[in-house]
């Protein structure tokens, strides 16, 4: 239930408002932004609110309980202060969202009319179209480990334990020419070996980080090929960290990083062909482990 004081309810009562609303949106980093749709500039709890700027809340839609209420939660973000360059860049990507709606004539009577997040970010037409998320959407989100083969962590991380700052891992080179913006060639990764960087990362100065869709060697030089065009332009002679690439694998885990002890996924997990095996006289049958020839094979490319 939505908290709505005694003034404001009895100035809704007769029918008779000058109601507008407001929203603040908070970037991870801190920074914050005000919006209105009254024609002139609001203030309150410290927060200017720029008019004629921010989201569309004519498809905004709640629901009660636990249920996600982001499906119609969609608008257009038309503010000078939140350019181009810094959506590209992420750095709207998860902000915190507040909806208010306001009497202008006396901003202390207001209403909180949603919380959240910025979700997906669109570039449209005229605009970006940014999809708002309710508090409840982490209810969504899967929780615990998962029974895979391969491991499910992301290299690097607390869990993983690999270093991604060791010059073995990872180097910080030179591009020297982009195609497209999505194959780049850069200058000092010719001594890392053949398809090192496959599935592995390249992080921009800008903060973006590309995913590495191939990996080869054109005439003595490192042409990376990423799964996604680049959102950022980058130019000759950016420096870029490319971080190897892992497959999640238990043999990779083991030979290219020497991590095995820290690989988090379930190797010896039986495959299907196990649910219909069946003895047979063909075969030896003295009730060995299976654990043995499991592990002679883990490390087989």
């Amino acid at each position: 239930m939505r908290n709505i004081s005694e003034e404001m309810q009895a100035r809704l009562d007769t029918g008779v408002t000058f109601l507008c609303r407001c929203w603040l949106v908070e970037r991870r980093d801190g920074v914050r932004f005000g919006f209105t749709d009254h024609d002139h500039d609001l203030s309150f709890e410290g927060m200017q609110y720029i008019a004629d700027s921010g989201l569309d809340a004519s498809v905004l839609e709640t629901s009660t309980g636990l249920s996600v209420d982001n499906a119609q939660a969609l608008g257009a973000l038309r503010s000078d202060s939140i350019t181009e360059v810094d959506i590209m860049a992420g750095k709207f990507d998860g902000a915190k969202v507040s909806h208010w709606l306001v009497d202008w004539q006396d901003t202390a009577l207001r209403s909180l009319l949603f919380r959240g997040f910025l979700g997906e970010i669109q570039r449209g037409e005229i605009a970006f179209e940014a999809e708002l998320r309710g508090l409840s959407e982490a209810l969504n989100q899967p929780l615990g480990r998962n029974y895979l083969r391969v491991c499910d962590r992301i290299l690097g991380d607390d869990l993983c334990g690999v270093d991604i700052e060791d010059p073995t891992v990872s180097a910080h080179v030179e591009l020297m020419k982009s195609e497209a913006g999505r194959s780049f060639s850069f200058i000092g990764l010719a001594g890392f070996e053949p398809q090192w960087f496959v599935n592995g990362s390249v992080k921009w100065l800008s903060g973006e980080v590309s995913l590495i869709k191939a990996d080869r060697l054109l005439d003595g030089v490192r042409v990376l090929e990423f799964w996604e065009e680049i959102r950022l332009p980058v130019t000759n002679g950016e420096i870029a960290q490319v971080i190897a690439g892992c497959d999640k694998r238990a043999g990779t885990c083991g030979k290219k990083f020497n991590n095995f002890l820290n690989f988090r996924g379930f190797p010896h997990m039986p495959g299907e062909d196990w649910v219909t095996a069946y003895p047979t006289s063909e075969k030896r049958n003295e009730g060995q482990s299976l654990t043995h020839p499991v592990l002679e094979s883990l490390f087989d490319d």
